[in-house]
């Protein structure tokens, strides 16, 4: 299987974007720019990843090809559905995957999100309100969600 990347800059730092023939695969930080090998989802993916940074995208509009258990699409699916600009609980997205006591399995495939922004796991926040642990670090977290309020 060929891999392709593209990266895109961002006011939160340099985002990797990974996709196969058939969908984004992952998206992450890095330091630097490694070998770019494009095709057009990576090439839609970067665009839409700019118009969001801009402020002009509230929804993604790309197949997605993310590796991970049944559980955790379940949950990431789950992700997809909270508005921009709004959070959600941990417990709020187990609710809505019909396992209310799995809050802490919640968090754990949210932990294994490979799609962040995509699969927006920055919107959702402790049961008390508190910011979370985040791949790209809370103050990332934070950005986004002040952005995404921003916004609307």
């Amino acid at each position: 299987m060929t891999l392709y990347k593209e990266s895109v800059f961002s006011p939160i730092g340099l985002i990797e974007i990974q996709a196969s023939e058939t969908g984004i695969t992952q998206i992450h930080f890095v330091d630097e720019e490694s070998d770019v090998v494009v095709n057009s989802l990576t090439t839609r993916c970067k665009q839409q990843l700019e118009e969001y940074f801009a402020g002009k995208r509230q929804e993604f509009d790309l197949p997605l090809d993310a590796e991970g258990s049944g559980f955790q699409h379940l949950i990431w699916q789950q992700l997809c559905k909270i508005p921009y600009g709004e959070t959600k609980t941990y417990g709020e997205i187990a609710a809505m995957a019909n396992n209310p006591q799995a809050a802490r399995a919640v968090g754990a495939a949210n932990g294994k999100n490979p799609l962040f922004i995509l699969v927006p796991c920055h919107r959702v926040i402790g049961s008390d309100g508190s910011l979370t642990g985040y791949a790209g670090g809370t103050d990332r977290k934070a950005w986004l969600l002040d952005m995404e309020k921003a916004v609307i």
